[in-house]
């Protein structure tokens, strides 16, 4: 024995590189410990819930990053009993002098730090992803707030690796960083603005996932299928992908449909034009024909009892037109389109109905209809529209009216041949 401590007396260097190998080597039995003692108890645990939180833990290796704390704390408790560390001198910026086992263990808390921060940062993503697949999360997504959350750890984490290292005091670090605030607040320009604006948009809940929104200034027309801190990723209809800086909803328009779908109602408000040539009063014969009309019988014959009992009592000779009330064909028309889309299973009956005339303009008199389809899918309510004016197009000539088209080359050519010669 005596031999031993003659031998480490005569090369005492030996003795600090065998303390330091068996401090390595004892760091690497806690990393293995721990992640199998850890990670394997964990397994366990998380195979026996129902929760799928935990599963997201384990899938982002919260657990594993927090097993490599073992090894980083061993070094930093151990590093102490190693014998015949030397003294070191730092010049730099910074002259600074100490023991490697002061180096050593401020090199093992700023790794713990880092570990430590990467693993909060890696359950605040599992908690936004618990929160997204939740019925909740889908239209107030936390995504901007977990990403600024992340942003301020890494921040304070950074300054306190900084300071671990320079052995400065933290709330000096911090005090100092007052300093610098205007770089950051440029630095950060963007992420504060989009960070605002998410505050915003979550309390006025302007946008969620899954809102159809159109923005014609970036070309967007589609459902938001990503919200996060600083773009909103819009699918637009052609399947492109359109990301629109978050802060840009807030200060430019845009159109959220979401309204309409919640409703249970898509509106068509879509004209046609009547020739006004073609308009004039009906004949009592028409009127005998158009009666037979399901959706005009009653309109009719209350009206023409009206007409009669106004005539017989204000009109001195009702067989002269200027002096008596007739009913026209483009008034019945709008009343038959009344009871024709009252009665069409697919507009909504508990919302706005409307036909109405417009102000005539060159082109004829404007019949605009006002209604509300019952299904707001883009590609049934398109059908169900077309289907409308399908019809109203093929019944407009029963009552003796013409839709008014610009003249055509074939309307041209048409008054060519018949156009007299010489």
């Amino acid at each position: 024995m005596s031999g031993i401590l003659e031998f480490f007396a005569q090369y005492p260097f030996l003795e600090t590189v065998i303390g330091v190998v068996a401090v390595i080597l004892l760091a690497y039995l806690a990393d293995r410990i721990s992640k199998r003692l850890l990670l394997s108890t964990v397994k366990r645990f998380v195979k026996g819930t129902a929760s799928q939180f935990d599963d997201l833990l384990l899938e982002l290796n919260v657990f594993g990053r927090l097993a490599h704390l073992a090894p980083a704390l061993t070094i930093y408790f151990a590093v102490e009993v190693i014998p015949g560390l030397p003294e070191v001198t730092v010049d730099g910026v910074i002259q600074q002098s100490g023991s490697v086992e002061a180096v050593v263990q401020h090199i093992a808390a700023a790794v713990m730090v880092v570990l430590a921060v990467s693993a909060i940062g890696a359950f605040l993503t599992a908690v936004e992803k618990t929160y997204t697949n939740s019925g909740i999360g889908k239209g107030r997504p936390i995504g901007a707030y977990i990403q600024v959350g992340k942003i301020v750890l890494y921040v304070l984490a950074g300054i306190a690796v900084v300071a671990t290292l320079l052995e400065q005091d933290l709330t000096v670090m911090l005090g100092g960083l007052g300093a610098f605030m205007a770089i950051l607040l440029l630095v950060f320009k963007d992420t504060i603005l989009s960070f605002v604006a998410s505050l915003q948009m979550a309390s006025y809940d302007l946008v969620r996932v899954g809102d159809w929104i159109e923005m014609s200034q970036f070309g967007a027309d589609g459902d938001v299928t990503e919200l996060s801190l600083h773009t909103v990723k819009v699918q637009n209809f052609d399947k492109t992908i359109t990301a629109i800086p978050t802060h840009k909803l807030i200060e430019q328009p845009f159109k959220n449909w979401r309204g309409m779908q919640d409703s249970g109602g898509r509106r068509i408000k879509r004209s046609f034009y009547v020739d006004t040539n073609s308009i004039r009063f009906l004949t009592e014969d028409e009127l005998d024909r158009l009666e037979n009309f399901a959706s005009l019988r009653d309109y009719i014959r209350k009206t023409r009892q009206e007409i009669a009992d106004y005539n017989s009592e204000y009109s001195d000779d009702p067989d002269l037109i200027v002096n008596a009330r007739r009913m026209t064909n483009v008034g019945t028309m709008r009343a038959y389109l009344v009871g024709y889309l009252k009665n069409h299973p697919k507009i909504h009956k508990d919302m706005t109905l409307i036909v109405r005339q417009l102000a005539p303009t060159s082109e004829g008199l404007p019949i605009e209809l006002y209604v509300f389809t019952n299904i707001t899918g883009w590609g049934d309510y398109e059908n169900i529209q077309s289907d409308i004016f399908d019809h109203i197009f093929s019944i407009v000539p029963e009552f003796g009216l013409r839709v008014f088209q610009g003249p055509a080359g074939s309307d041209f050519a048409r008054l060519g041949a018949v156009a007299p010669t010489d």
